[in-house]
């Protein structure tokens, strides 16, 4: 497989993985709160990563061992726990919908603070991808008053901290493996995410069985979802571009729609069209 058809592969891969983790997070908040799911998730990523990876550290620089944690934060610790607290009061389909911004704020941020150049019709697309970002949210909570809209900042936030991993990564780090990356990330967030699951009840309710099925789901979001998704994540933004690579985010939603439908969520008819418009205002700011 060549280069060109391997991306691709990678591409449609994410999107399968990660447009299931947001059923998997609403799974695990069942029997956990929000912080615990979080800390849980990268808990498990950090432990596989460290077993499969630890001899990669090593190909880490000293100089670039800063860069490391400022995408463990970015790329993965705030976005854990934000999805997490969102998903609390949002439909994961919903939730997965906004996500796709993240290609919007790559190349928003790309232009203010990394020198990607602008162009008119790339201003164009972030303007009707804000539309449609408006269409979806008062469309959900006039019809919705069972779900806090407000909630879908954290959403916003998570992908402007992806939008910042992919930049610096590209910048800072693509001489470093994709392995060697997450192994860091992670090797970084282990100890303050085991410091902040100690300050939940957790261990008080972990023989609960429904506590017990919830971090099987988180377990297998955190292994799969979180550790071995953004191995191929980075290895994606290194053989391609940050935009090209967070337009994974054009199929998450497709997928986690279907997980939704299985579910019992449901959009309404605004509600999707406004997703469609987000998705034409992200296709109009990535395309070359």
């Amino acid at each position: 497989m060549d280069a060109k058809q391997l991306k691709w592969f990678y591409l449609f891969l994410l999107s399968l993985i990660w447009g299931s983790s947001f059923i998997l997070i609403k799974r695990g908040l069942v029997g956990l709160t929000a912080i615990q799911v979080g800390s849980l998730r990268i808990i498990f990523a950090a432990l596989f990563l460290l077993i499969v990876g630890f001899s990669s550290l090593k190909k880490i620089s000293l100089r670039q061992w800063k860069f490391v944690a400022l995408t463990s934060f970015s790329g993965t610790f705030i976005p854990a726990f934000f999805f997490a607290i969102a998903e609390t009061q949002i439909d994961s389909s919903i939730v997965a919908i906004l996500n796709s911004l993240t290609p919007l704020n790559t190349l928003i941020l790309g232009i203010i603070f990394f020198g990607v150049e602008f162009k008119k019709r790339q201003g164009i697309g972030v303007f009707i991808g804000l539309i449609g970002c408006l269409l979806l949210i008062l469309s959900g909570a006039s019809n919705d008053a069972g779900q806090n809209y407000y909630y879908l900042i954290f959403v916003v936030a998570a992908s402007l901290c992806y939008a910042v991993n992919v930049n610096l990564i590209k910048k800072y780090l693509s001489d470093l493996n994709s392995l060697s990356i997450t192994t860091g990330n992670f090797a970084i967030l282990l100890l303050p995410a085991l410091l902040i699951l100690g300050t939940t009840d957790f261990t008080q309710k972990i023989n609960l069985e429904v506590t017990q099925h919830a971090v099987l789901f988180v377990m297998i979001l955190g292994i799969l979802g979180t550790g071995i998704a953004n191995v191929l994540f980075f290895k994606l933004i290194q053989m391609s571009s940050p935009v090209f690579a967070t337009s994974v985010t054009y199929l998450i939603p497709i997928v986690a729609f279907f997980w939704g439908l299985l579910d019992n969520e449901m959009l309404t008819p605004i509600q999707f069209f406004g997703a469609f418009v987000i998705l034409i205002g992200v296709y109009l700011s990535a395309k070359k």
